[in-house]
């Protein structure tokens, strides 16, 4: 693991800061509300998994880890540039062959989702622009920030009533009452967001293997999860260190997605961008791949690469299905070398490839010594 005292002190103020309420200029802390108020639905809402059956060619946007040094006070300065790129990337797609049909978050919209000042004031607005101006829906899965581990029913609150609008409601079979655990399908394409701050739930892991056990494989070619912790990392969250959310996922969710044939999973928490490639094969020997992409750029304080991390036992507890990982994609030394960001996919057919976005002074970043790369194997 690398350590310097200034990686130890950026650690200090980036990737730990305190979870309460930001003070006011003079110290004075602002009475926070009481209610979050609901992101307005989008106005191009998606279509049902019916009606989307024949759709094959279209694209998404994925992006992570909004929040903001101000939260509570004002609008997020470094989030507002990320939304303004992806609505300008929106409206230039709209006419195209694979115009922006949803976006993904992988949590960490604000700092402490307890206060409901925070999403009113600096959150919501922004998204509100998404789903207005761009018309399209939004998904967020929860992060650590959103929902603390030391105030959970306060921070799962105020995040179902800012997604009221936008997610599948309790009692629908895509979504897990009471939990923001849910699913949808768009095309040939199913997706599935979960709460990584609880890993592991024995409900959420039980619904999650019906819906993808449930999923006719015909049609939807390509399955893609969406959560806040990633299964391996480089940055200060990951390298040698193995949080216990990460343990969990590698233990209990690896096995699962690599079993019922995900392909694609959009994670966060580092605040970087990262791209991992896991290979296996089946029982038949069939070699799959799942790629794991950590997009964390979407406004909070950057990170640097950390170091990375020992999968030596994780490869070793799946050598039966050939397990072994690469690191296609690693961040750079210095956080000033990881720009706020955001990924397109594009899916066409059996085909996924995917384009990185720098915002603001990372614009023109490259990588992939490019911009763009493929996910998958062609469908093999």
């Amino acid at each position: 693991m690398r350590s310097s005292p200034m990686l130890a002190l950026l650690l200090a103020v980036t990737v730990a800061p305190p979870l309460l309420a930001q003070a006011a200029p003079g110290g004075r802390t602002p009475p926070p509300d009481t209610v979050v108020t609901p992101i307005q639905p989008p106005t191009s809402p998606l279509p049902s998994e019916t009606e989307s059956a024949d759709v094959t060619r279209f694209s998404f946007l994925v992006y992570g880890d909004t929040r903001g040094r101000y939260d509570g006070l004002r609008i997020q300065h470094e989030h507002s540039l990320v939304v303004e790129s992806m609505l300008a990337h929106i409206r230039a797609m709209a006419d195209g062959p694979d115009p922006v049909r949803f976006v993904l978050q992988s949590g960490d919209a604000v700092v402490n989702g307890r206060f409901a000042q925070q999403w009113n004031v600096s959150f919501v607005p922004l998204i509100d622009r998404l789903t207005t101006e761009g018309g399209v829906p939004y998904f967020l899965a929860p992060g650590n920030h959103d929902v603390p581990a030391m105030a959970r029913d306060e921070g799962l609150r105020n995040y179902l009533s800012a997604v009221a609008n936008l997610i599948p409601p309790d009692g629908s079979p895509r979504r897990l009452t009471g939990y923001p655990t849910y699913a949808f399908g768009y095309g040939n394409t199913f997706v599935l967001a979960l709460d990584s701050n609880i890993p592991d739930d024995s409900v959420q892991i039980a619904w999650a293997e019906a819906q993808l056990a449930g999923l006719d494989r015909t049609r939807y070619t390509h399955v893609a999860a969406f959560f806040h912790h990633p299964a391996f990392s480089s940055g200060p969250h990951g390298g040698a260190r193995v949080e216990p959310q990460t343990a969990t996922i590698r233990a209990r969710w690896m096995p699962l997605f690599r079993h019922y044939g995900v392909d694609m999973l959009f994670v966060g928490h580092d605040h970087l961008f990262d791209h991992w490639v896991e290979r296996y094969h089946d029982a038949a020997g069939t070699p799959h791949r799942i790629d794991q992409v950590v997009t964390g750029g979407g406004g909070a304080p950057l990170y640097p690469y950390w170091g990375e991390p020992d999968l030596s036992a994780y490869q070793s507890a799946g050598a039966a299905e050939g397990v072994q990982v690469s690191h296609l994609a690693r961040p750079g030394m210095e956080p000033g070398e990881n720009p706020f960001h955001y990924v397109v996919v594009h899916v066409d057919g059996a085909d996924t490839w995917m384009e990185v976005v720098g915002v603001d002074w990372g614009r023109g970043f490259q990588p992939y010594r490019s911009a763009r790369t493929t996910l998958g194997d062609g469908g093999r």
